[in-house]
This record gives structure tokens, C-alpha cells and sequence, in this order.
């Protein structure tokens, strides 16, 4: 008869068990039990459930466990959201850093090789001008000097003319009135 008792203990505490976790799988809203888990709990306290006079007490105990096992299980899932959610903040940092850097850069960049290309163009375009202006310069006061020279050499021939004709005139004048006073003076004495 006691071993009857053990049996109809044993049976009592496994539909206990199944409706302790049936409730506390309804309060985590998990749909199904797994039978495995009271197959493990009663192996593990079978000899203490058969050889204990107060098995209820036992079944609270399983109920317990089934209750930390579950807030366990709740404090993992939570911590792994947690640091999923961790991770993918630290991602989006880290992205948002590579394009602000990656955009400092081209920007930065940009702005240098624009600054560089204006000063270069502004030096070309400075160095042309005054290449220019000496170039004009030169030139032009080239031709004023060449004609001024010019104008100078043809004024000086000029003169020059203009005195060998006056010599000559005077030279020939001169001739002449000596010729024709020698011709009188001479007439005169004879």
C-alpha cells in the first residue's frame, strides 16, 4: 500500500506540476509546455517527493523554480535587447562619424583645390597683364623713340641740305659778282 501511496503521490504531484506550469506559461503568454520540464523536475526531486510526507510543499518549491526560471529567462531576453539595442547605437554612431568625417573631407578638400585653382588663375591672369603692359610698353615707347630718332636724322639731313644749297648759292653768287666786277674793273682799264 505504500508503494500504491508513493505512486498516487507521485501522479498527484506531476498533474499539480503540469498546471503549475500551464499557469505560469499562461502569465509569460508562452502557448505551449514542454512535458520534458516536469519529466525533468520530477526525476531530479523524485526521491524527496516520494520520501517527503508533505509533497505540496514541494510542488511550491517547483512552482518557485519555474518562477525564477522564467524571470531568469525574461532578465536574459531583456538583456539581449538591451544590448542589441547598445550595438546598433554604437553602429549608428559609428556610421554617422565615418560620413561626417568622409564629408568634412571632401569638403575641405573642395574648398582647397577651388582656392588653389582661383589663386593660380589670378597669378596667370596678373602675370599675363603685366607681361602685357611691358610688352606695350616697350613697344610703344620703341616707335616714339625710332620716330623721335627719325624725325631728328631727316631734320638734321634737311638742314644739312638746305646749308650745302645756301653755301652754293653764296659760293656761286660770290663767283659770279667777282667775275662780273673783274670784267668791268677790266673793260674800265682798258
Amino acid at each position: 500500500m505504500g508503494h500504491c501511496n508513493h505512486e498516487e503521490a507521485d501522479a498527484r504531484i506531476v498533474v499539480h506540476l503540469v498546471h503549475a506550469l500551464q499557469d505560469g506559461a499562461k502569465t509569460v503568454q508562452v502557448r505551449t509546455v514542454d512535458t520534458d520540464v516536469v519529466v525533468v523536475l520530477v526525476g531530479v526531486f523524485h526521491d524527496l517527493l516520494t520520501a517527503y510526507p508533505f509533497a505540496d510543499i514541494w510542488i511550491a518549491f517547483g512552482m518557485v523554480v519555474v518562477v525564477i526560471t522564467e524571470v531568469v529567462v525574461i532578465v536574459l531576453i531583456v538583456v539581449v535587447v538591451v544590448t542589441v539595442i547598445v550595438v546598433v547605437v554604437l553602429v549608428v554612431v559609428v556610421v554617422v562619424l565615418v560620413v561626417v568625417v568622409v564629408v568634412t573631407l571632401v569638403v575641405v578638400t573642395v574648398v582647397v583645390v577651388v582656392v588653389v585653382v582661383v589663386v593660380v588663375v589670378v597669378v596667370v591672369v596678373v602675370v599675363v597683364v603685366v607681361l602685357a603692359v611691358v610688352v606695350v610698353t616697350v613697344v610703344v615707347v620703341t616707335v616714339v623713340v625710332v620716330a623721335v630718332v627719325t624725325l631728328l636724322v631727316v631734320i638734321v639731313v634737311v638742314v644739312e641740305v638746305v646749308v650745302v644749297v645756301v653755301v652754293v648759292v653764296v659760293v656761286v653768287v660770290v663767283v659770279v659778282v667777282v667775275v662780273v666786277v673783274t670784267v668791268v674793273v677790266v673793260e674800265q682799264w682798258l
